[in-house]
């Protein structure tokens, strides 16, 4: 019986540049069990001496097959980015280990409001959840705030502006250097933006928060002062890898 501990070797598929940072890749996971919109995978590399390195890493893809999608962002001084980043290529195989998580999901069962808040590449498991939502042709209602430093370090901005319906709302933020036109400076994601261009707490929504530990905590900080319920605030942060 194959489990969550278990090890399984992927062959990469497909590896293209997405930010002048940020990679996506496609792996070929032959036993892979699926998983849910929002878990994540443990990747480990070994080295010839015998080191390995183990880093976790957020699923862009959903459901079921063998077919498993990561984009990782490089960290100049990480132990496993730079290497899937700048060293892998199709046909090369990598070790996982998953599907893990069961907090931090959206299942198409849910019919509650959901707010989406991204920073950086911390929009991989909430694209999984953007997706789910589109496939199951959700009616609850979406809306996804995506902080980045420039237009373009977004990851998957083509396709989340194909995602934009009735039932699914983007808004986007720039923290370094707007688009030419736009209607809001460059800054931080603020306690003021959030009410602007996120569900009000009126609406009950559950709110997932994806990024650095920093803007992280900071943003889970303001919602609680817009009177968003702390057991609604689901968050995911991630450092160096």
């Amino acid at each position: 019986m194959v489990t969550r501990a278990d090890w399984f070797v992927g062959t990469v598929t497909e590896a293209a540049m997405l930010t002048r940072t940020g990679r996506r890749l496609l792996v070929d996971v032959p036993g892979w069990p699926g998983n849910r919109p929002g878990q994540h995978l443990d990747l480990r590399l070994t080295a010839e001496d015998g080191y390995q390195a183990v880093r976790s890493y957020s699923i862009a893809s959903f459901g079921h097959g063998q077919a498993v999608e990561l984009a990782v962002d490089e960290l100049p001084d990480g132990e496993v980015s730079p290497y899937l980043v700048e060293d892998v290529i199709v046909g090369d195989q990598l070790e996982v280990r998953g599907p893990l998580g069961g907090f931090f999901v959206w299942d198409a069962e849910q019919t509650e409001p959901v707010q989406l808040i991204a920073g950086g590449s911390g929009i991989v498991p909430l694209v999984a959840m953007a997706r789910a939502h589109h496939a199951a042709a959700s009616a609850a209602p979406f809306r996804l705030l995506y902080s980045v430093r420039t237009p373009a370090d977004a990851y998957f901005a083509d396709e989340l502006l194909s995602l934009v319906d009735a039932s699914f709302a983007l808004d986007w933020v720039y923290t370094r250097e707007t688009p030419s036109g736009w209607p809001r400076p460059a800054g931080r994601v603020t306690r003021e933006l959030l009410a602007e261009t996120s569900l009000s707490a009126s609406d009950a929504p559950t709110v997932y928060v994806c990024g650095p530990t920093g803007f992280v905590e900071a943003t889970a900080k303001a919602l609680v002062a817009l009177g968003h319920d702390p057991q609604r605030i689901r968050t995911e942060r991630f450092g160096g890898s």
